[in-house]
């Protein structure tokens, strides 16, 4: 039997963000980061929250790929809040910080689990409607995905007028994260039909929008379109599960610190080639390739059409095929072993369909530094 969860109340396009009006909750605490507080940016929802009579306190020390100790800083606000109500406003890193600290204080606290609404920035991590938080410890070089039902967001509000001044560069690592949600998630052990059609969309809006968006980031449409995108392939791979790509970008990003799109968009084409050794596994690829418009006279020339597709999209869009910094090249050569012991520990290793041997890691690693 397979089960499929949608999760968080999706609401999406222009005017989203008036969703927040509708909330009934009277104390919450609101997470982002430093430029969405010294921007202005967290205005737009305090000044909804303010509308409704909800008090609010605001926690703005978010920082990338979240640390264990900002989450227990977190977690201490949430104590001394006590909010019934917990927003999460920002890209994945916003999201997955407030999940764990909700999911925590939850515990800790020994109460009931506050309404979550998340409010994503970028068009890139899903996490909106995902079971998945990612937490690293930087002493122990190490990224932690932890996966619960729980960390479920009860509201998703796709507003594309927050993305409207995202960065080129940050556009780009966070539109091919959500291909690489789609086209994992469309090969996972777990893949179902409803997960299928979603992946499927959200990998045609990426190739459909994404070099676009990255040129025309004022483009409001396209951008509403890469924010829907996001959140299927966030949806589809919460049902059907990630893989290797995942559990290498994981190890690898808490090692050289590259941003965790980035990481992806430098694994996957490699990482496909080497899935699609599978018979089975290169029909379910060569299935997807149709779907987005690639040659498909046989399985092989699908994948590898695929492939050259992935790798012509990232071009288009800035992203080089291996780590450019040299000293960051260097230091992913030094730590192979260690990322090899990580990305066989991660939480995204088993949905992947085929088994890796840890010599077969190490060279995927290879392949780009």
């Amino acid at each position: 039997m397979d089960t499929f969860v949608l999760g968080a109340q999706i609401a999406s396009g222009a005017g989203a963000l008036d969703k927040l009006l509708e909330l009934s909750c009277d104390r919450a605490a609101v997470v982002c980061d430093p430029f969405m507080a010294k921007s202005g940016a967290s205005h737009q929802v305090t000044d909804r929250l303010d509308k409704i009579g909800c008090a609010w306190e605001l926690f703005d020390r978010v920082v990338p790929d979240p640390t264990v100790d900002v989450v227990s800083a977190c977690v201490s606000l949430f104590m001394e809040v006590r909010p019934t109500c917990v927003v999460a406003l920002g890209g994945g890193s916003a999201i997955d910080t407030a999940k764990a600290a909700s999911y925590i204080y939850t515990r800790t606290a020994k109460v009931d689990r506050p309404l979550f609404v998340a409010v994503p920035t970028t068009s890139g991590t899903g996490s909106e409607v995902t079971s998945f938080s990612v937490i690293s410890d930087p002493e122990a070089g190490v990224k932690y995905p932890i996966v619960s039902d729980e960390l479920l967001p009860d509201h998703a509000i796709l507003d594309p007028e927050l993305t409207r001044t995202v960065p080129p560069v940050v556009t780009a690592d966070t539109g091919l994260d959500v291909l690489t949600h789609a086209l994992e998630a469309y090969v996972a052990t777990d893949a179902t039909d409803m997960s299928d059609a979603l992946a499927e969309k959200a990998a045609a809006v990426v190739f459909e929008c994404l070099e676009h968006v990255v040129e025309h980031g004022g483009d409001i449409v396209a951008r509403e379109r890469m924010h829907n995108a996001s959140c299927m392939a966030g949806v589809a791979f919460n049902n059907a599960g990630l893989g290797l790509c995942h559990a290498m970008a994981h190890a690898l990003g808490a090692q050289v610190h590259l941003p965790h799109g980035r990481c992806n968009a430098l694994l996957l084409p490699h990482i496909i080639r080497f899935n699609a050794k599978d018979p089975a596994v290169c029909a379910r690829y060569a299935r997807i390739a149709a779907r987005v418009g690639c040659c498909c006279h046989t399985d092989v020339v699908a994948v590898e059409g695929l492939v050259r597709k992935i790798e012509q999209l990232m071009r288009a869009v800035h992203v080089a095929p291996v780590i450019e910094d040299e000293e960051r090249r260097a230091l992913a050569r030094e730590k192979i072993d260690v990322m090899v012991a990580n990305a066989q520990k991660d939480r995204c290793m088993p949905t992947n369909p085929v088994t890796a041997t840890p010599e077969q890691i190490a060279e995927l690693y290879r392949s780009i530094c």
